[in-house]
């Protein structure tokens, strides 16, 4: 956690809760106030113009940009920001993402294939990627086509077709799929406590048979469980920003994104089934939050994949050494 923790964390509450609330923002608009107020940067080093912040900062800002459903690819810069800077390319002003899932091959310094799932890909200027142990960078406007999709929060997610394009390269040092599911973990960690807060209040308002639906006891109960499983979600996304500070960290953030995902299940049903047939409508804005959680809780890693990893990897070290190992990764 940097010394101005803090102050990172009012300050994007504050932008991030003015933004997500002005309908008359455009993507454009929206994404130069983010920037303007440093926070791709926030993992880069002083020393590199950065914010000079640690991933303690970054989930927490995260989980604030979760919260408040920001529409930006806020992750996204954050995670490939550090990136360009340790490669010793040129920083660029504009939008840098990095797309989770890349296919094909370089050759004489130029790429042909596929940057898939890119969130927001097509208002990018520059994305990254790792293929074969190499760090690539790719400008969108060297794309030969931009295959246009969306999540199912309508936020984009798209596939870049790139054909014998020019592309920077550098030893690749990092796990792109893991720093995603972490940065996930962390949106899905707000997006929840968003939700619960919704549903409570709802609760508390919405009168049936002569008394708030909050007073009956099996709606009592729902809510009890949903502010476990998003205080459990929070809780392993910590601990994960915690461990890659520490270095190795990829156990946490499997550990993370596969409770966040089991949270965002319960969080997306239960706030559902308090709201009743009024939370399905558009004009209600509860789905801002819970078609957030389905759409990351399906990006860089499912349960299944994150249980499988760490069953493996727990299996691949015997049992003897299961709780040594757990106990020596932190307190």
């Amino acid at each position: 956690m940097s010394q101005s923790h803090s102050m990172v964390v009012e300050t994007a509450d504050r932008l991030f809760a003015d933004l997500a609330a002005d309908a008359r923002l455009d993507f454009a608009g929206l994404w130069r106030q983010v920037a303007e107020a440093g926070f791709p940067s926030l993992l880069v080093p002083e020393q590199d113009g950065g914010f000079g912040g640690d991933w303690v900062d970054a989930v927490a800002v995260l989980r604030l940009a979760g919260l408040h459903a920001l529409p930006a690819p806020l992750a996204e810069a954050i995670v490939a920001a550090p990136l360009v800077a340790d490669a010793g390319w040129e920083p660029v002003e504009s939008l840098t993402v990095f797309a989770p899932a890349a296919e094909g091959r370089v050759e004489g310094g130029r790429f042909t294939g596929r940057l898939k799932s890119v969130a927001w890909g097509r208002e990018a200027d520059r994305v990254i990627a790792v293929l074969d142990g190499a760090l690539l960078r790719l400008r969108l406007a060297d794309a030969a086509d931009v295959a246009r999709s969306v999540n199912p929060a309508g936020e984009p997610r798209d596939t870049l077709i790139f054909d014998g394009a020019p592309v920077e390269t550098a030893p690749a040092g990092t796990d792109l799929f893991a720093l995603g599911a972490l940065t996930r973990a962390a949106l899905i960690a707000g997006a929840l406590d968003a939700a619960l807060a919704r549903s409570i209040q709802y609760a508390n308002d919405r009168v049936q048979f002569g008394k708030a639906i909050g007073k009956f006891q099996a709606v009592q109960q729902a809510l009890a469980v949903f502010a476990e499983e998003a205080a459990a979600a929070n809780c392993a996304a910590e601990a994960a920003a915690r461990a890659m500070d520490r270095g190795d960290a990829l156990f946490e953030i499997a550990a993370a994104k596969l409770r966040a995902n089991m949270a965002a299940q319960v969080g997306h049903a239960t706030a559902h089934q308090v709201h009743g047939a009024i939370g399905f409508t558009r004009e209600y804005d509860l789905h801002r939050w819970t078609l957030r959680l389905v759409s990351w809780a399906s990006e860089c890693g499912s349960e299944r994949h994150w249980a499988e990893w760490l069953g493996g990897t727990v299996a691949a070290s015997g049992a003897d050494e299961f709780w040594p190992d757990l106990t020596a990764r932190s307190d």
